[in-house]
C-alpha cells in the first residue's frame, strides 16, 4: 500500500490473499488445465462449485464423466463466451451429467488483480465474490 493511501485508510488489520484461498483449499487451481486449453492468465475455481459439480458424483465417474473433462468443458465454454465479453464478468451454462438425468449450472467467471497486479481468472457459482 503506498504511503498515501495508507495515510488515508491506515493501516491494513488482515489481508486474505488468493494464494492464502489456494492453500486453504478455498480455490482450486486450475491454471495448468487451463494453460493447455489456451489461456494465459492463472485460473481457479470455488471449492463449492469443485465439490458440487466439477469432481463427478460415482455414478457420473461410471458414465465416464471426470473432473478434468468438466473442466475442460467450462474452459472452453468461456473462451468463446469471453470473446464477446464487454465486462470483467461472464456468465455461462454448463450442461452436466448427473443419475438424474442432464442439470445446466449457470457459472460466473471474473477477471482481476490477483495478489499482484497481475491478472487472474476466478470461476465460482453467481452467489459468489
Amino acid at each position: 500500500m503506498s504511503d498515501d493511501l495508507r495515510e488515508f485508510f491506515g493501516n491494513n488489520i488482515f489481508s486474505y490473499t488468493r494464494a492464502m484461498a489456494i492453500a486453504d483449499g478455498v480455490l482450486i487451481d486450475i491454471s495448468d488445465i487451463a494453460k493447455e486449453a489456451g489461456f494465459k492468465v492463472p485460473v481457479a475455481v470455488t471449492d463449492t462449485l469443485y465439490n458440487s459439480w466439477i469432481e463427478p458424483d460415482q455414478w457420473s465417474k461410471n458414465q465416464g464423466q471426470s473432473s478434468s473433462g468438466r473442466i475442460w468443458d467450462i474452459l472452453m465454454h468461456l473462451h468463446y463466451a469471453s470473446k464477446s465479453a464487454k465486462s470483467d464478468t461472464v456468465f455461462i451454462n454448463v450442461v452436466f451429467a448427473s443419475k438424474d438425468g442432464s442439470m445446466t449450472v449457470k457459472i460466473k467467471a471474473v477477471i482481476g488483480p490477483g495478489d499482484t497486479v497481475d491478472p487472474v481468472l476466478t470461476i465460482m457459482f453467481p452467489h459468489e465474490d
